[in-house]
């Protein structure tokens, strides 16, 4: 008895080692030191998990731990990093190209950068060839909020340590900020498998897709190896995406996961607590805690109520709908909820915003996808959206069966 306490206290606490990293694969001593130490404590258990099932590295010093996470979809644009805060506005390909930019500076910085000299040195960067498409001068305000947003990313991450000053008072011209820069932090936010320098390819898409690639992918030269590269794509989305449809998938990676999906989500259960859902069209890992994700549904507010609404109508649909109909159902639900919805989201003109915030959290969780009526932007749900579809209810007797 004594024995099985022991078994089950030791694997609860290494389920919230790895989910600890798969919240954050970036943690520090100062600032996560529960989940830091946790991670330390099982450190070789997960290190040889990770390897093994998804190609990813684990680097654990006295400082930091680094789970080196490589998306198994690198094309996904659906879970951007976001600002904290009420808005959460979203990264888009201008932010990260910023992001990029500002962690090459700090690589040559000194021990300590201020903001307008990381501004400085950012806008020299941008000025290079390889950035024609991306302007970057801080002659706007929006511009500077675009490197404040990065900043303020990697003050979260632990890159940066503010020492003193205000973001908002540079954004408004009127002041500026100083950062500590922590090398060993900078040092791990490179996740892809190869070193750039390695890669010889000098196209930019080549160089991105080569970098982010399974390290094993380089030599497949036997059965063993594309089997292990197969395996380490399809765990990583069981890891990361709310759902895998096999309609997504390779005839390779479909007939492998149809062979192997009973010891794949096995694996991954005894290590997170997550927990097997089959169905014909794909497999989920369903979270009890819910706790493992970026985007929730439902979720309190009118947004979320909205969302949650939209994604019914959708369920019962047949076959797409267009945006202008689902701005449509928008005013109608306003009518229907004005007493518990919010001013801005009942104001007319305001529809096209909640229809787009919705399906941008419907995509996110591989509930609806892109589509077209006769040429106007529309949506088509997903298999996994049929558990938000309205039923009629069924009545039944006192001895169980419908009356």
């Amino acid at each position: 008895m004594v024995g099985s306490a022991a078994h089950d206290l030791d694997r609860a606490r290494l389920h919230r080692a790895a989910r600890a990293l798969l919240r954050r694969p970036l943690l520090r001593a100062t600032g996560d030191d529960a989940d830091f130490r946790l991670v330390r404590e099982h450190a070789a258990r997960l290190r040889t998990w990770f390897d093994r099932n998804t190609g990813w590295t684990l680097h654990v010093d006295a400082e930091t731990v680094r789970l080196r996470k490589v998306p198994g979809n690198p094309h996904d644009p659906t879970h951007p990093a976001r600002e904290e805060g009420r808005g959460r506005l979203v990264f888009d390909r201008r932010r990260y190209v910023l992001l990029c930019l500002s962690l090459a500076v700090l690589e040559r910085a000194e021990a300590q950068i201020a903001l307008g000299r990381l501004s400085e040195q950012v806008i020299l960067e941008a000025a290079a060839p390889e950035f024609e498409d991306i302007a970057f001068t801080l002659a706007t305000r929006d511009e500077r909020l675009d490197l404040v947003a990065v900043v303020r990313l990697l003050l979260r991450l632990g890159v940066l340590g503010r020492v003193a000053g205000d973001e908002d008072a540079f954004v408004r011209s009127t002041g500026d900020a100083l950062y500590d820069v922590d090398r060993r932090v900078l040092a791990g936010m490179l996740a892809g498998a190869r070193g750039p320098s390695t890669i010889t390819d000098t196209d930019p898409g080549d160089r991105l897709r080569i970098l982010a690639e399974d390290s094993v992918a380089h030599h497949l030269d036997s059965d063993d190896l594309r089997n292990t590269a197969i395996r380490h794509r399809l765990t990583r989305r069981l890891l990361d995406d709310p759902v895998l449809y096999h309609d997504e998938l390779t005839d390779e990676e479909r007939a492998y996961l149809t062979s192997q999906r009973g010891a794949i989500t096995r694996r991954i259960t005894e290590l997170t607590g997550l927990v097997p859902e089959a169905r014909a069209e794909g497999v989920a890992m369903v979270d009890p805690d819910d706790d493992l994700t970026d985007v929730r549904m439902p979720e309190q507010g009118t947004q979320g109520h909205a969302t949650l609404l939209l994604a019914e109508h959708l369920a019962a649909a047949q076959g797409p709908v267009t945006v202008d109909d689902l701005c449509a159902r928008v005013r109608e639900l306003a009518g229907e909820h004005a007493s518990y919805w919010s001013k801005s989201a009942r104001t007319p003109g305001n529809e096209p915003e909640l229809v787009a915030q919705a399906l941008e959290r419907l995509r996110a969780l591989g509930l609806v996808e892109p589509a077209a009526v006769h040429g106007r932007p529309a949506v088509v749900g997903r298999p996994a959206l049929a558990r938000y579809a309205v039923t009629a209810p069924v009545v039944t007797s006192p001895q169980g069966g419908t009356p």
